[in-house]
C-alpha cells in the first residue's frame, strides 16, 4: 500500500484595488500568513499569479507593529509600492486577529523601504479599503532625455510635453521615470517597446528594481485630475492598471514644483483605462517650508477570490 504525506498549502485572498467594481482596478494577491514560506517559494507564487505584485504576510520584527511585508513581482522582491500597501491592509483589517492580536483602524507593516503607516477606511462599520503614508522622502534625478521616453513608448519626441518639467526619475519608495504627455490622445496610442526599455535600463537602471516608465497628462480645466499608464516590461508587467508608488511619487514631485512656500494639495488620478481596469487614485501631498513633507495615497477595494495554494 502506497502512503502519501500531505500536502502543504497555505490560504491566499485576491482583491481588486483602488476601486469599487470587482474585476476593475488592479488585482493583488496577498498571503495572509506566510509563516514557513522561504524566498523562493515566495518568488514562485508571485510568479505564478503573474499579477503585478504578491504579498507575504509575516509576523513583525518589532511588537510594536501589525506585521512585516515582503511584496514580490514575478520577476523579484521590491521594497515599497502602493498597491499591494492598500490591498494588504484591506485584507487585514477585515481579518478578527493579526497573529493573535485585533486590528484597529491603524496599521503598521514593516518593509525593506522603511515602516508604511495605513489607515483604514469603513462604510457602516466594514472595512473598504485603505489610506497609507509613503515611507521615504521624495528622491529626484537623474533627468531622462526625451528620445529616451519616446522610444519606450512609441511615441513621437513632441507628444512629450516638457513645458512644467523634462521626464525624470522620480520616488517616494520605488523608483520611476515620469513623463507628461501632450494630451490624453497621445498617452492612450503609448505602446511599450522593450527593445528600447532595455537600452533604458542599461543606460538609467535604478539600484532597486529596473527600468519603469509611468506616463500622464493632464486633464481639461483641472490640473490636480490626471491620466495615467505605467509601463514594466522588464518585470514582466506589460503594464500596470493602477501604480499607487509611481502616482504618489510624480504627485509629490509636480507640488514640489509649485512656487508656494506651503500648500497641501489633493490629487486624482484615473490609470487602467485603456486595459478595461479603470482605478481611481486619491493622492494627498502636504508642502512646508518649501519642502514635500507627508504624501498619502488612497483607495477602495473589493475581495475577488480566495483559495489554497498546494506546494
Amino acid at each position: 500500500m502506497t502512503s502519501f504525506s500531505p500536502v502543504h498549502s497555505v490560504d491566499y485572498v485576491t482583491v481588486d484595488v483602488f476601486t469599487e467594481d470587482r474585476f476593475a482596478g488592479n488585482q493583488l494577491a496577498v498571503i495572509p500568513d506566510a509563516r514557513g514560506l522561504n524566498d523562493q517559494q515566495m518568488q514562485a507564487i508571485a510568479t505564478e499569479f503573474g499579477y503585478s505584485e504578491v504579498t507575504f504576510v509575516l509576523p513583525p520584527e518589532n511588537p510594536g507593529n501589525t506585521a512585516r511585508v515582503r511584496i514580490f513581482t514575478p520577476t523579484m522582491e521590491i521594497p515599497f509600492a502602493g498597491h499591494p500597501n492598500v490591498g494588504t491592509a484591506f485584507v487585514l483589517g477585515r481579518q478578527a486577529e493579526i497573529f493573535g492580536r485585533v486590528p484597529d483602524n491603524h496599521l503598521r507593516f514593516e518593509e525593506r523601504a522603511g515602516v508604511v503607516e495605513a489607515a483604514l477606511s469603513r462604510a457602516d462599520g466594514a472595512v473598504t479599503g485603505a489610506r497609507i503614508v509613503v515611507p521615504r522622502p521624495l528622491s529626484i534625478g537623474p533627468t531622462i532625455d526625451v528620445e529616451t521616453i519616446a522610444a519606450c513608448a512609441m511615441v513621437p519626441s513632441d507628444a512629450i510635453d516638457t513645458g512644467n518639467h523634462a521626464p525624470v526619475r522620480v520616488s517616494v519608495g520605488l523608483p520611476f521615470a515620469v513623463a507628461e504627455l501632450t494630451d490624453v490622445a497621445a498617452l492612450s496610442a503609448a505602446r511599450p517597446n522593450v527593445t528600447a526599455f532595455e537600452a533604458a535600463n542599461k543606460r538609467y537602471k535604478p539600484d532597486e528594481d529596473s527600468f519603469s516608465l509611468f506616463l500622464y497628462a493632464r486633464s481639461t480645466g483641472n490640473p490636480w485630475r490626471l491620466r495615467a499608464r505605467m509601463f514594466a516590461p522588464l518585470d514582466n508587467v506589460i503594464e500596470d492598471p493602477a501604480t499607487g508608488s509611481a502616482s504618489a511619487a510624480l504627485s509629490a514631485y509636480l507640488v514640489s514644483l509649485l512656487p508656494d512656500d506651503a500648500i497641501d494639495v489633493d490629487l486624482t488620478i484615473e490609470q487602467g483605462v485603456e486595459m478595461g481596469r479603470r482605478s481611481i487614485i486619491e493622492v494627498s501631498v502636504s508642502k512646508n517650508g518649501g519642502t514635500v513633507g507627508k504624501t498619502s495615497i488612497a483607495g477602495a477595494c473589493v475581495t475577488a477570490m480566495r483559495g489554497s495554494i498546494a506546494l
